[in-house]
């Protein structure tokens, strides 16, 4: 700020000159800031990047197994495989490359659903409320009252087990919770004074849901989005670890634990731990970006 006094006979004047800095950057600025954040972000797109380029700048058998039977099975690190193969003869770090596109792809798409169906759900109960609510809670109250686990286990069990199976169930199924926190952010704006000069001006429900719920809603939707993305990858794997994921040829990183498991006890290291390195530090790194992004659209931290 610039200020300009004049002489005593005169009246003081001022000239005020204050630059705001322009919303997106203040966002980057926040969002730099937290070094953690940055790091994992970092990460998860270089892992995003092999899982895609490696397979096209280092093309391995994947899907064959007939034509691995000239190649040694659970070899150790070396030149030609630096991960070794697996017990089935698959080069592993071509194999995590391959399971990460579908884990990756799936978990994406299926956080995607979720994050869509708990908003719009959460949103219209917190903001209609009355009966509304009342229905829409203790329906949700009776979904999360069946164990997610096992209810993912049984329909995937008593269905067609496909890759569009999966996608549905983990994203019609994972809604619940965030359902609840949405429906939170809507009681509470629904009362609030711009909302309530809106409604007596004659604004029907859906614009004030469009123009003023959902847009100071953003920051916990953002956030709940991030981590939905996490836990799909999260349930995707822990199927695929009890065999219920990923339907042969194609693999997913749950599988490849599973199946590593069995021969660890055998001393060949080279098929789990990788992977499981690999798998925690995308899920644990997801989670840190979820947690700046809370951060960027926190409204305190905004200059006006």
């Amino acid at each position: 700020m610039t200020v300009v006094a004049s002489s005593p006979s005169s009246p003081v004047a001022l000239e005020t000159d204050v630059v705001i800095e322009p919303l997106w950057r203040q966002r980057l600025r926040i969002f730099v800031h937290n070094k953690l954040a940055v790091a994992s972000l970092a990460y998860v797109v270089l892992i995003t990047l092999f899982c895609y380029l490696w397979p096209i700048f280092h093309p391995t058998n994947q899907t064959n197994q007939a034509a691995t039977f000239n190649v040694t099975w659970n070899a150790p690190p070396s030149l030609h495989n630096p991960l070794g193969t697996d017990s089935s003869g698959f080069d592993e770090l071509g194999r995590i490359a391959f399971g990460g596109e579908y884990s990756l792809a799936l978990g994406f798409l299926a956080g995607v659903i979720t994050i869509v169906v708990g908003t719009i759900y959460g949103m219209v109960s917190g903001f209609f409320g009355g009966v509304t609510d009342t229905v829409m809670m203790r329906l949700l109250d009776a979904f999360l009252s069946i164990p997610y686990l096992f209810l993912l286990i049984a329909l995937l069990t008593i269905f067609n087990r496909t890759t569009m199976l999966l996608i549905l169930v983990i994203g019609l199924t994972g809604w619940w919770g965030n359902a609840r926190i949405i429906r939170g952010d809507a009681l509470l704006i629904r009362n609030l004074e711009y909302s309530q000069a809106a409604r007596s001006m004659g604004a029907k429900r859906m614009h004030i849901i469009r123009r003023h719920v959902y847009p100071n809603s953003i920051s916990n939707i953002v956030t709940v989005a991030t981590f939905s993305i996490a836990d799909a990858i999260l349930f995707l794997s822990a199927l695929g670890f009890l065999g219920l994921g990923i339907v042969a040829p194609q693999t997913d990183w749950g599988t490849m634990l599973q199946q590593g498991t069995e021969q660890l006890q055998n001393g060949y290291w080279w098929e789990i731990y990788p992977v499981a390195a690999v798998f925690i530090l995308v899920v644990v790194s997801i989670n840190y970006i979820g947690d700046a992004l809370r951060d960027i659209f926190e409204v305190r931290l905004i200059e006006r």
